[in-house]
């Protein structure tokens, strides 16, 4: 069963890495879309692709921080049938050197967002929470479900498990829908492939250039590493499904790759032959980390289609392509 309005989505985040490939598969599916970013992060360049395949009037972009009083009188206006709040601070490192700064703007840039939704008749609200809200959970609770309740171990994943919290609760109390993507680590084109981007668009990035890389750590750590579009496939099932309304899933493989063998597929791909060079472990980062994503294959009928092999292919050739790297 699905429920659809005739209004637009909403993406919070929008010119971001996962916002921009999400805003593309909502145009594909016939919606009309706003994409909202305060470009902080986020890059126009990102919306090109989408910018090309959309109709007229099938695609709008504001250039808008969600913590600006502006938002709430751009959600009166265009009345949208959902909002997907992907806007975010999403470094750890950063999260530890400044966490106010990380609480307005994953907690209250998120509540911000949930009050303007409450007073302007949205129905729906799909929020991108991380894998780092479950912490660091023992050998036996792995891989992670929907009942793991090990404490975070940033401020990072704080902020952004008690804003799926919030998210949630107005759903009981104000009767906006809420739903909660708990994403592992996603990866694919769009991501940056400098500073505090993901690890695969690191490596895809440096790799190409023939500089040298960085393991933290023994490189033993896993991760679950899902790409970009099977994560906007489950974004856009999760906006007109009517069972993950107070829902809250895990959206992985179900799969545990080590990041010595990440480096060892992404020098395959692009033919680096230099051996990585290894640093400390960093602050606030698990050892292991898989989820179990069957909830989200029961209430969406979703599931990861793109293998780890296929999704480093790419990843790489679209920063080949695009001199991202």
């Amino acid at each position: 069963m699905t429920t659809v309005t005739d209004g637009p989505v909403l993406v919070t985040g929008g010119a971001g890495f996962i916002g921009s490939n999400l805003v593309a598969r909502l145009l594909a599916d016939g919606r009309r879309v706003v994409a909202v970013d305060d470009l902080s992060t986020g890059r126009l360049e990102n919306l090109a692709p989408a910018r090309a395949q959309a109709d007229p009037g099938q695609l709008q972009f504001d250039h808008l921080d969600v913590t600006d009083p502006a938002f709430d009188a751009l959600v009166s206006r265009l009345r949208p049938d959902a909002i997907v709040h992907l806007a975010a601070q999403v470094d750890v490192r950063v999260s530890v050197e400044q966490p106010l700064e990380d609480a307005r703007l994953n907690l209250l840039g998120t509540l911000q967002v949930l009050e303007a939704a409450r007073r302007n008749g949205v129905r729906r609200v799909v929020y991108a929470a991380s894998i780092a809200g479950y912490g660091d959970p023992p050998a036996d609770e792995l891989p992670i479900t929907e009942a793991v309740t090990s404490p975070p171990l940033s401020p990072y994943g704080v902020s952004k498990r008690a804003a799926g919290d919030y998210v949630l609760a107005y759903g009981a109390t104000h009767g906006v829908e809420g739903v909660v993507l708990t994403l592992a680590n996603v990866y694919g084109p769009h991501q940056s492939t400098a500073g505090e981007g993901g690890v695969v668009a690191i490596l895809a990035g440096r790799m190409l250039a023939g500089a040298p890389c960085t393991i933290f750590g023994d490189g033993e750590q896993t991760r679950d590493f899902v790409y970009v579009d099977d994560v906007a496939d489950a974004f856009a099932r999760a906006v007109h499904v009517a069972g993950a309304a107070g829902t809250r899933m895990l959206i992985g493989t179900g799969v545990a790759t080590s990041v010595n063998e990440l480096f060892a597929r992404c020098a395959a791909v692009t033919g680096y032959g230099h051996a990585p060079v290894h640093a400390p472990e960093r602050a606030g980062e698990v050892r292991h980390s898989v989820v179990d994503a069957s909830y989200a294959r029961e209430v969406l009928g979703w599931t990861a289609w793109t293998t780890v092999e296929d999704g480093v292919r790419g990843t790489v050739a679209w920063a080949a392509g695009t001199g991202s790297a």
